[in-house]
């Protein structure tokens, strides 16, 4: 194997091992999902392979929703662990940069603070696996871990939220799709992405007349 091609095998390695007792929607097999989703993306790109395939690795190393919101720690885990390795310099600020970035309460601020076609890819990968069937599982499973409630009527979806009402949100896990799943969508940033996201955003759809139905005794 290529010098790259070993970095990305301690990657993997180092990740497998600093999740193994990670919330099932934010543990290795999540960051697999990512990393493979990135790979199908990176192939219309011209983006680094090697930083894209490093930042989807360890892009939730130390997700700050298990870290009291801090969300410093993911990404100077991540520089750690690459400067260990001697990874180049640059291409170590890229990965900080899109692991400082990536998510969607980023999207939430005003202004957009970092860009590049690497930042593109992951994130799209990231987003990919929040929507369809398994961001349905992902969401319903999360908001198990928070001990939330599946739907409550009364309580209606926040579509203007701020990122500091998201971060620190208890809506039941219903309100989620509107607040965030639902949005992905039209956020995508690659061609690949876009693909992918309208058919998982149809199945969200379908699924929720589905609930809805059941919900009030209809189906």
């Amino acid at each position: 194997m290529s010098i790259r091609d070993n970095i990305i095998q301690a990657t993997k390695d180092h990740v497998k091992i600093n999740l193994k007792d990670a919330e099932g929607g934010h543990d290795w097999f999540h960051t697999l999902r990512v990393y493979n989703n990135a790979k199908l993306i990176s192939k219309n790109e011209k983006v680094d392979k090697f930083v894209v395939a490093l930042a989807a690795l360890l892009h939730d190393i130390a997700d700050s929703k298990f870290h009291n919101g801090d969300d410093t720690i993911g990404p100077k885990r991540a520089r750690e662990f690459l400067f260990k390795h001697n990874v180049d310099s640059l291409v170590i600020n890229n990965v900080v940069d899109i692991i400082n970035n990536i998510s969607f309460n980023k999207s939430l601020e005003k202004q957009r603070k970092f860009t590049s076609l690497e930042l593109d890819v992951v994130q799209d990968a990231d987003r990919l696996d929040a929507i369809g069937a398994i961001g349905i599982a992902r969401c319903f499973n999360y908001g198990g871990f928070k001990n939330r409630k599946l739907f409550d009527p009364s309580i209606k979806p926040d579509t203007n939220i701020t990122k500091q009402e998201y971060k620190h949100s208890t809506a039941p896990t219903i309100n989620h799709f509107y607040e965030k799943l639902l949005l992905l969508c039209e956020k995508m940033n690659t061609k690949t992405g876009k693909i992918i996201a309208k058919q998982r955003h149809q199945f969200m759809e379908q699924y929720l007349d589905q609930f809805y139905a059941e919900w009030d005794g209809l189906k």
